[in-house]
């Protein structure tokens, strides 16, 4: 059920990325596609164990969660955040020269 939930979460951001006309909608959609990319990852990655990974004596066999996707997915994290907050600059140089922040108010009002 929660892969489902997950997968609808990638699918909203990418059809919003798809279908909506406003930059900074395409922004959100691409943030919250991200995020369910983020999620699907965690998910699965969170199947072997929740168990934090530290050995002392006497301990019984359990399953381990593994360390290396934590720190791949924080590394994504970061990349994602800034790769918005660059996208959301390229947004207001474009608010700047533009009334508006529809995709075909701007190419009309950028074409020769």
């Amino acid at each position: 059920m929660l892969e489902a939930f997950v997968l609808a979460t990638i699918l909203c951001g990418f059809f919003g990325i798809l279908f909506k006309k406003n930059l900074l909608m395409k922004i959100v959609s691409m943030d919250v596609m991200s995020t369910g990319v983020i999620a699907y990852y965690v998910f699965v990655a969170s199947r072997g164990g929740m168990v934090t990974p530290i050995v002392a004596d006497g301990t019984d066999k359990v399953a381990y969660a593994d360390p290396v996707p934590q720190a791949v997915i924080l590394t994504a994290i970061v990349i994602g955040f800034s790769i918005q907050a660059l996208m959301l600059v390229g947004v207001m140089k474009l608010a700047r020269d533009n009334p508006t922040l529809e995709i075909t108010e701007i190419e009309k009002n950028n074409t020769p």
